[in-house]
């Protein structure tokens, strides 16, 4: 099994106190990945029709030009998150997923920032995303907001779809 490698510990400050977490590359071999990607292709299913479903399954995740994370709180997986290159110049943030049970706790917040420094360590000029229109997405897209992604058209090879929202950023590059 390949190792899983500590990439950033964080502390981050809750209603309850200070929560401990640590993103790291994930190999997506564990029992805890598993079970939560397949809580969030159930989540999609549920919301969207099966054309409309565009989150990755574990083979889709594992492709080349994927890098994929997981947010951690001790043994807890508290979510994941993935990095897609569409180019040298163009990312996509795929799999953003906080599990149910940890929701609220700053974890997507946390993993949202890792995704963007390193999308800026990369150079990449642009950070792009889709997810769904229904109310079920609506916390993700305030979210989104947040980091100031902002609506935009289909990119890459998606189709204009009623229940998609695309949104992208424009990023500033390190070197700039």
């Amino acid at each position: 099994m390949p190792e899983q490698q500590a990439v950033q510990v964080l502390l981050v400050r809750h209603r309850t106190g200070l929560i401990s977490m640590h993103i790291r590359i994930d190999d997506l071999t564990g029992p805890e990945i598993h079970g939560l990607l397949d809580e969030h292709l159930q989540h999609m299913r549920q919301l969207s029709p099966p054309e409309s479903v565009h989150a990755l399954d574990l083979d889709g995740l594992r492709k080349p030009e994927i890098t994929f994370w997981t947010i951690w709180s001790g043994a807890e997986l508290l979510g994941s998150g993935a990095l897609k290159e569409l180019s040298p110049d163009h990312g996509e943030i795929k799999s953003m997923r906080t599990a149910a049970k940890h929701r609220n706790k700053g974890a997507a917040k946390a993993m949202m920032a890792h995704i963007l420094a390193e999308a800026r360590k990369r150079s990449y000029g642009r950070l792009s995303l889709e997810t769904g229109s229904v109310p079920g997405f609506e916390p993700a897209i305030k979210l989104y907001e947040g980091f100031g992604f902002a609506r935009c058209g289909p990119f890459a090879d998606y189709p204009e779809d009623p229940y998609s929202v695309f949104m992208t950023l424009a990023l500033d590059r390190p070197d700039a």
